[in-house]
């Protein structure tokens, strides 16, 4: 009985606890750089998609106040170039019947982040700069017309990174000197 064991033990083939434990190390390493190329990949899509949200925001909020700027009448800076203050007349669509002023500032967030503003309303963040405004005022011949310079970065510490949109707007309902 016994020698018919050994025969039975003899012929079995499979695999010893060394090889198991090397295959096993091996698919570890495999899993774990797998996974690692997973977690970079959607790291840097979670990275993309903010930036690209945070310029469109940008994009639009410069569309927005071009409609309103080309309607002003006038734009009335503060003493620094982080607010302005624009007047609407009754017939612009944004005025709701009636002359109005609204202002646009940009608000400090957290270190090196700001938030530009309508009324005290967000329309664009991340922004890197609080001076997006360069007013010069109507001369001899030629309308007033506003500098935007907004400065668009989600990672603060990442100038390199940094996207600018700049635009000039003429005011077309100034008055010519």
């Amino acid at each position: 009985m016994t020698k018919r064991l050994r025969r039975l033990l003899v012929q079995e083939s499979g695999y010893s606890l060394f090889e198991l434990l090397q295959v096993t190390v091996i698919l570890a390493v495999v899993m774990g750089a797998l996974t690692t190329v997973f977690v970079r990949a959607m790291n840097s899509e979670l990275d993309m998609n903010q930036r690209f949200q945070a310029q469109q925001e940008a994009r639009l909020a410069v569309d927005k106040m071009r409609r309103e700027i080309h309607c002003a009448t006038a734009v009335t800076p503060a003493g620094t170039s982080s607010s302005i203050t624009i007047t609407l007349p009754a017939q612009c669509p944004t005025s709701g019947g009636s002359q109005i002023t609204v202002v646009y500032d940009t608000q400090l967030v957290s270190t090196g982040r700001y938030r530009l503003r309508r009324a005290g309303v967000r329309i664009a963040d991340y922004i890197t700069s609080p001076n997006a405004f360069t007013y010069t005022a109507p001369a001899i011949g030629t309308l007033g017309k506003l500098h935007l310079d907004l400065p668009v970065n989600v990672r603060v510490n990442q100038a390199r990174e940094t996207w600018k949109l700049t635009a000039d707007i003429v005011l077309r309902n100034t008055t010519r000197l």
